[in-house]
């Protein structure tokens, strides 16, 4: 490992601006323009959680097409397709109020996150393995935290009084969706996260790994269920504050929190993901996560949302690199983008269904019921977890 400096950090750094893209601007930052698209727009609870499980959807289209694109364009174009697509994606949302072309860019963009995550969990899991540590994957996911922050800090004060600028808001997220495109454009390149000349396809060999799935079955239910739940808490949460009459500043200020402390997380979770056996570190961001939801269930003041929005930004960013890390323990170096792949179809698959069902539910029993979803099934997901937490994740033999 490199010594007397951060040089062998500002590869993944830089590189995180692609979950930042891709999950902080193009995934996350819709549950800020929730309320104000609903209310320019006509939609129910159901509808708003609808565009979100487009969203899914493309990214389960996506996660399919992503190791063939890896094999035929490589791990590092792929990247980049990507982020270039997410910035053209959120442009488009910008410019159309029809509900059947909205739910399409969001699709494309779910597609565009999916090509980004994939490939760059790829090329993160790369620097990991150079540098013998999780820090680049904690990094790396926790990219998504600055995405949010920033969302939070400006989309409610631009939409606050004024709902009929949220054209406005998707075009400042592709504008900042493109910057990170530039920025991150030479971060696997000069051996920052690259594995190095005549490597690039390697990890793009196979398409597919079901045998990783089949292997480490509870965990990729365990991703399942926190796919379906996760997404529901950061979907609804501003619909939640709005619904219980909380200010702008408390929104901005609860979305900022929640971002900050994913941006933290991997001082707080490297060393379990590296360390701790199994699937332990899973099981405790799960239940971490649901931990977090049920605090705003006990109110909606901004002392207790603030802990809650704290509490699950600093957990749920993790599960990613933990699986990332199990995956990357579990399946050889050549198949590493076929099982990642392959977990993404599962995270996707339950990412679709989770924000219509909990949007569902809350158009019947008010927003709230996205909070107990959001902690039932991460709770579930936590149980799971721990039946594997000393074995399941081991190197396959030979």
């Amino acid at each position: 490992m490199a010594r007397g400096g951060p040089g062998p950090w500002l590869g993944p750094a830089r590189l995180a601006l692609g979950t930042a893209s891709a999950l902080g601007l193009a995934r996350f930052a819709y549950g800020l323009l929730v309320p104000a698209m609903r209310a320019e727009l006509g939609w129910s609870l159901a509808q708003a959680g609808a565009l979100t499980t487009a969203n899914g959807l493309g990214y389960l289209l996506g996660a399919v097409a992503t190791a063939p694109v890896a094999r035929r364009l490589g791990v590092t174009a792929t990247f980049r397709l990507g982020m270039v697509l997410t910035a053209v994606a959120l442009a488009a949302t910008a410019v159309t109020s029809s509900y059947p072309l909205i739910p399409l860019t969001r699709a494309t963009a779910g597609a565009a996150g999916a090509l980004v995550f994939i490939a760059g969990g790829v090329l993160a899991s790369r620097a990991a393995a150079r540098l013998r540590s999780a820090v680049p994957l904690t990094i790396y996911f926790a990219g998504a935290g600055l995405g949010i922050a920033i969302s939070g800090a400006t989309l409610p004060l631009l939409l606050d009084g004024h709902p009929s600028r949220w054209p406005l808001a998707w075009g400042g997220l592709a504008a900042a969706a493109g910057l990170a495109t530039v920025i991150s454009w030479t971060a696997a390149r000069g051996g920052t996260v690259d594995a190095g000349p005549g490597r690039e396809d390697a990890s793009a060999a196979t398409v597919f790994d079901l045998r990783a799935v089949t292997r480490l079955w509870r965990i990729a239910t365990a991703y399942l269920l926190f796919a379906a739940g996760y997404i529901a808490y950061i979907t609804f949460l501003s619909a939640y504050l709005t619904a219980h009459h909380a200010s702008t500043l408390q929104v901005s200020a609860t979305w900022a929190v929640l971002g900050l402390a994913g941006m933290a997380a991997p001082a707080l979770w490297s060393r379990p993901v590296s360390t701790w056996p199994g699937a332990t570190a899973l099981a405790a961001a799960l239940a971490g996560i649901s931990a977090a939801a049920a605090v705003a269930l006990i109110s909606a003041a901004p002392a207790v949302v603030a802990g809650s929005a704290a509490g699950y930004g600093a957990t749920f960013l993790v599960v990613p690199a933990a699986i990332t890390s199990l995956i990357h323990a579990a399946v050889p170096r050549p198949d590493w983008t076929a099982a990642l792949a392959t977990f993404t179809i599962v995270f996707a698959a339950g990412q679709t269904a989770g924000p219509y069902l909990a949007g569902a539910l809350a158009d019947r029993y008010g927003t709230g019921a996205t909070l107990v979803w959001t902690a039932a099934l991460c709770a579930a997901g936590a149980a799971l977890s721990m039946t594997v937490s000393r074995r399941g994740a081991a190197p396959p033999a030979g």
